[in-house]
């Protein structure tokens, strides 16, 4: 099985985090956030994965590096491809035309999930859902009386079904759906002036395909800020016992740290209250502060903060007073000095 994961978009709706760090590299509780999404598909592919190819935008050989790093440690081989423009879904999945043979499992790198099920490798495609109470900002789904999809609508206006297409899909013949992303493509059949994904699925649909639903348990979004830092909650929430432990190398003098954290590797933290639902980033120094629902990278400083949902990058400094921040990678934010 292959896991085919587009994720050149830009993230402005994260933006400063962004800027520096594309966002699907961001951590999440210590783990960059596709990290995190192709580990939890492999658990519940059911099979090995023989390789994971990535779809991205102009993010440099750093990232590209790392990314296959991330799919060698699944012991699958690491694939890059790149998309140079924003044309939809469906033409992000024919960036990376050349892995798409057999059976494959297709993962946007906008969302985390939990769920507790073995993927139905039988049917001809499983299409990950969970119910929403405003479907109008997703593509959607309606079923038949046995369960199995017979519509797929994007974006619906008015109302026609509240389960939500999460963006993770498996379809057993990579071959059939490329066919169809290449027959909308040549002949410019656009929705919302791209070529969309659901176009493909519904025409495979009314060539016979059967789609099952792969329900999940919780979507967590990473979209923007707020979501993010409730994301991370989340995780370290379900990861709890996981990250009971704090690594040797960190230092924690005359603090409390409230369960759940993740502490990071040579972390500092002294006269401080920290958590619940904090992430501290390797190499991060905390001073004489208060943190809670926050989510701070690596290397950046904190003194005198007063932290609650808030978003901290990488080598950035707070010195101040209470607030709720959402910070970017080397920035500076200093309330204590006298200048």
């Amino acid at each position: 099985m292959k896991i085919i994961v587009p994720m050149a978009g830009r993230g402005s709706r994260l933006r400063p985090h962004t800027l520096t760090v594309p966002k699907p590299l961001i951590p999440i509780a210590g783990k960059p956030i596709v990290q995190r999404l192709v580990e939890d598909i492999a658990k519940v592919a059911g099979e090995k994965i023989d390789e994971i190819a990535f779809i991205i935008g102009d993010f440099g050989p750093e990232v590209e590096a790392s990314l296959v790093k991330i799919a060698e440690n699944l012991g699958a081989k690491g694939s890059i491809y790149t998309q140079d423009e924003p044309l939809g879904t469906a033409h992000a999945i024919k960036c990376a035309e050349n892995s798409m043979k057999g059976n494959v499992v297709v993962a946007f790198a906008d969302t985390l999930f939990r769920a507790d099920f073995q993927l139905d490798t039988n049917s001809d495609g499983v299409i990950w859902v969970k119910k929403v109470e405003d479907p109008s900002a997703f593509g959607v789904v309606k079923l038949d009386e046995y369960g199995f999809i017979t519509d797929f609508v994007e974006k619906p206006q008015q109302f026609v079904s509240d389960l939500a297409i999460i963006g993770i899909y498996y379809f057993n013949s990579a071959e059939k759906l490329m066919s169809e992303i290449n027959y909308i493509m040549d002949n410019g059949i656009k929705e919302g002036g791209e070529y969309q994904l659901t176009t493909a699925l519904e025409n495979l649909r009314q060539k016979g395909a059967k789609f099952s639903l792969g329900k999940v348990d919780d979507w967590m979004d990473c979209g923007n800020k707020n979501a993010t830092v409730e994301t991370n909650g989340k995780i370290l929430q379900y990861e709890k016992e996981s990250m009971a432990q704090f690594p040797s190398s960190a230092k924690i003098e005359s603090s409390l740290i409230i369960p759940p954290c993740f502490i990071g590797e040579n972390v500092e933290i002294s006269n401080s209250k920290i958590g619940p639902n904090v992430s501290l980033g390797n190499g991060t120094k905390v001073i004489n502060s208060n943190i809670d629902n926050s989510l701070i990278q690596e290397k950046t400083v904190i003194d005198h903060g007063n932290l609650s949902n808030s978003m901290i990058g990488n080598s950035a400094q707070y010195y101040g007073v209470a607030r709720e921040i959402s910070l970017g990678d080397y920035s500076v934010l200093d309330f204590l000095s006298k200048d």
